[in-house]
């Protein structure tokens, strides 16, 4: 899944990361624009797939396969 973390004190926002990677870029701008202040904001999670995955490529799969084994049956 996909993260994007905002900062509580400007508009910085990181790009669709990790959850990993986008804590450590939330927490190297409040090192660098807030010195001194936690970090805060809030998280955003990605509801589908941001990156363009494969999409209904797994829906398509099925249907080939699907009149792959009609067609052999129909013999």
């Amino acid at each position: 899944m996909r993260y994007r973390y905002w900062c509580g004190e400007c508009g910085f926002r990181t790009a669709w990361l990790t959850q990993a990677d986008g804590e450590r870029q939330q927490i190297e701008h409040y090192a660098g624009k807030h010195p001194g202040t936690p970090p805060g904001g809030h998280v955003e999670s990605a509801r589908r797939n941001p990156d363009g995955g494969p999409g209904c490529l797994h829906l398509l799969a099925v249907v080939v396969l699907l009149l792959l084994i009609a067609a052999a049956c129909h013999r």
